[in-house]
């Protein structure tokens, strides 16, 4: 069975059944982080494990324009990228790969430019293309770029929520707020949620986040909620080395029992079980409209 079978078999069976409440649909969730280096990439395929290991399904998709590596991270060598999407070389059950415990992703890199001039037609299929997956899913994860590109501004503005990853290097606490900081005073209806990744401890963890947090409470009257920190843990490194994420080589890791601790939490926060959502075609028309 290949992987197109395999990924027909997984958003047909009855684990992945579409979520039929009125009004729901998959929350669009897009992982930011104010510069490079701070593992954010790490953080959102072992974060989309951890919630698909609580009985979610997760769609990854690597939004990273230019330095795409969710698949190096995994181990995997995709045969199909966006670009064969919206060459039309490859459907989306092709296009559409599937990683460590079946988790299905999208390879990022080249195509993304093809998408900001699509016609109307082109624009439709591609979005119809899409949601043959993402219906089926309860979580869509997009891995922007580091920093605050024009492109990863629209991923933002256009997504139903914003994962913030920094550590606690005073460049990546100011750089983390500066990106909140734009985004809020262009979009001011954004939600964000902080996470501080190779914290020392759980004060230094707390140290950091208040920082962030006051000065976004003070200057900018943004309530930032704190979701949780990831411990600065060897462990880490070694599974990227073995291109194996940490949470299913290392499952004992400190760093792992934060990652699904703070799946749990998230999935216990208003965000998560907010019903009044966009899903994958409304963050789709907002996102690409908003680059014309």
């Amino acid at each position: 069975m290949d992987q197109a079978q395999s990924l027909r078999h997984l958003v047909s069976s009855q684990d992945t059944k579409r979520i039929t409440k009125e009004g729901s649909a998959a929350r669009v969730i897009t992982v930011c982080s104010g510069k490079g280096g701070v593992g954010k990439s790490n953080f959102t395929l072992n974060f989309a494990l951890a919630l698909q290991s609580l009985g979610k399904k997760v769609l990854l998709f690597d939004a990273d324009i230019g330095m795409a590596n969710i698949d190096v991270l995994m181990g995997v060598s995709p045969r199909y990228n966006l670009y064969h999407l919206l060459t039309r070389e490859a459907d989306i059950h092709r296009v559409v790969q599937l990683g460590p415990q079946d988790l299905p992703f999208i390879a990022g890199g080249s195509g993304m430019d093809v998408l900001f001039s699509l016609s109307e037609a082109d624009l439709n299929y591609f979005t119809t293309q899409i949601a043959e997956i993402a219906d089926s899913m309860d979580f869509i994860l997009f891995d922007t770029g580091a920093g605050l590109s024009k492109e990863t501004m629209k991923f933002i503005s256009s997504a139903d929520d914003c994962l913030v990853v920094t550590t606690p290097e005073p460049t990546a606490i100011t750089d983390a707020y500066a990106l909140m900081k734009v985004v809020h005073n262009s979009q001011p209806d954004v939600s964000f949620r902080l996470i501080v990744n190779q914290a020392g401890d759980i004060r230094e963890a707390a140290t950091t986040s208040d920082k962030i947090r006051m000065a976004a409470s003070r200057f900018l009257q943004l309530n930032l909620p704190f979701l949780g920190h990831i411990s600065s843990d060897s462990h880490v490194v070694q599974a990227v080395k073995r291109q194996v994420p940490f949470i299913l080589a290392y499952p004992n890791s400190a760093a792992a029992k934060d990652v699904h601790l703070l799946a749990v939490r998230y999935l216990a926060s208003d965000a998560a079980i907010e019903t009044k959502v966009q899903g994958i075609k409304g963050f789709i028309r907002k996102w690409l409209i908003r680059n014309r």
